[in-house]
């Protein structure tokens, strides 16, 4: 099997006012690019491995100009579609002491919204690739996308790559009128990797378990962990390796972020870091999940090293302004050794 990563989402404009400014504050919008997907990409990239973005981006200096950007981190952009007349964004405004962050989205009718199967040869851009990587995310744009997903992941599963499927799930992009829950675990039945944060497996398993820490010193409450996802894998039994992000967001500036990595049957737990100091929160989880990803390569065998160093990749992110990790290995691994 090849060691090659394909990920697949919508690549996005994202807009943001200066520092703390609220959206209707200023006059000047800063853009940039991202997406959960591509954040994947190209921290991926960032970490030495040979990764594939594939999306739809309409044919105008917009749509290049965004995949100019992904190849400046030695993203792969060569199947990415031109077509379609927008691209899609989105409007964030960052938290500041007690208030949270804000996201508006606006991804209607943008190119990938029209994304459909058969666009895209599959068979093509899965060839000498071991991991794909998607989410539900696509499932949720459009009737469109979420078909193009299905098909990518049959044809995925046939070509015996590893599927690798964050949940993702964002309540606000559901509006096409399908059922959230039905879409999002028929697509988790490909899975045999998956990764959510402990809202979004609350909200797939209707069962709530909270995180409430203040400090690093919490004390984690295995058993009910442990119980938890033996229901989740007797529900999913294809997939092996079950990851969950936790974070308690005390405020702007203080999250006390851990995670818990279910193998095959035994249950890891890795450190809780009392992250303070926050430069920007957007993209935590997607560098979790890169961090999995490349530690699935770089440590096959080590599920403890895998989620030691997924957490590690998650915290430096905090650090790191725009939704892109760029963490380096060595910076990540130097971490993990406290």
């Amino acid at each position: 099997m090849g060691k090659k990563i394909v990920t697949f989402g919508e690549l996005l404009l994202r807009f943001s006012k200066q520092e703390s400014m609220r959206l209707q504050q200023g006059r000047t919008f800063f853009g940039d690019y991202g997406g959960s997907e591509a954040n994947v990409a190209v921290s991926l990239a960032t970490l030495g491995d040979e990764v594939e973005y594939v999306t739809r981006v309409p044919d105008n200096p917009i749509g290049r100009a965004s995949c100019m950007k992904l190849r400046e981190y030695n993203v792969g952009t060569t199947h990415v579609l031109y077509g379609g007349d927008r691209m899609g964004s989105y409007y964030y405004e960052g938290s500041a002491g007690m208030r949270s962050s804000k996201v508006i989205y606006d991804r209607a009718y943008s190119s990938f919204y029209y994304l459909e199967p058969q666009m895209l040869d599959w068979h093509k851009i899965f060839a000498n690739a071991g991991i794909f990587h998607a989410s539900g995310i696509t499932g949720a744009i459009s009737q469109e996308s979420a078909d193009a997903t299905f098909e990518a992941l049959r044809i995925a599963d046939e070509m015996g790559l590893t599927i690798s499927f964050d949940v993702n799930y964002r309540k606000n992009l559901w509006k096409y009128g399908a059922e959230p829950k039905s879409t999002l675990s028929k697509m988790l039945s490909f899975a045999d990797v998956v990764f959510a944060d402990v809202i979004e497996y609350e909200y797939m398993t209707d069962r709530k378990v909270p995180f409430p820490a203040m400090s690093s010193d919490y004390e984690m409450p295995m058993e009910v962990y442990r119980e938890w996802f033996d229901e989740i894998h007797a529900r999913w039994p294809r997939c092996k390796k079950w990851l969950m992000g936790m974070r308690n967001m005390i405020s702007s500036s203080r999250n006390t972020l851990t995670a818990l990595l279910w193998d095959q049957g035994t249950l890891y737990q890795t450190r809780i870091y009392d992250i303070q100091g926050i430069v920007d929160a957007m993209g935590v989880g997607d560098a979790f999940t890169a961090g999995q990803l490349h530690a699935l390569n770089a440590y096959p065998d080590d599920p403890q090293k895998i989620l030691d160093y997924s957490l590690a990749a998650a915290t430096l992110k905090y650090s790191i302004a725009g939704d892109f990790n760029l963490a380096t290995d060595e910076e990540i691994t130097e971490l993990m050794k406290g």
